[in-house]
């Protein structure tokens, strides 16, 4: 089960509003989102979590690129919502790198060029593997009052409401759960 919600930061503080995501593809379409729930151009926060697996915070400061923080980019890899955050610039890839094995490269017994059959699956599936672990802007709201080691903390199955506490937003998040 997902949640997602929009926290847009105003001079009267945080304003909460729930978000649909089945219409957003790209992570641009997710910015243009968030911008729209600002029109004064103010800090948009896009809270993304999963129930008891991952958690994802997407920050948009008017028209700058968006900031991204995921809690485990292999969790967040296997899902929709996740896959829209995991950019090849957030895992260290090179963009439109190609995951997959170079099949002009394979050998018909399946292995690839000078490549033994003990080897399989040593080297490159690590090299293009997701990390278990958070990926992304880790001072994403440091200056909104969560440094580093307070998100990394942060357990998947609360983070979001611990993130709204800390910004003093609890109750506006809470009524659009």
């Amino acid at each position: 089960m997902y949640f997602a919600a929009l926290l847009a930061r105003t001079e009267d503080g945080w304003e909460a509003s729930d978000t649909e995501l089945d219409d957003v593809e790209t992570l641009s379409d997710l910015a243009d989102l968030a911008r729209e729930a600002s029109p004064e151009e103010d800090t948009v926060l896009v809270l993304i979590e999963q129930e008891d697996s991952w958690f994802g915070v997407v920050r948009v400061d008017g028209e700058e690129d968006p900031r991204i923080y995921v809690s485990d980019a292999a969790a967040a890899a296997r899902s929709a919502y996740g896959e829209l955050l995991l950019t090849d610039e957030l895992l260290g890839r090179e963009p439109g790198a190609d995951d997959g094995p170079d099949l002009d490269s394979l050998d018909l017994d399946g292995t690839e060029d000078g490549e033994s059959e003990g080897e399989e699956g040593e080297e490159g599936s690590d090299a293009d593997a997701v990390p278990h672990s958070p990926v992304g802007d880790r001072l994403i709201l440091g200056d909104l009052g969560i440094g580093e080691r307070q998100l990394r903390a942060l357990d998947a199955d609360d983070a979001l409401g611990a993130i709204a506490e800390a910004l003093g937003a609890s109750e506006v998040l809470e009524t659009v759960r």
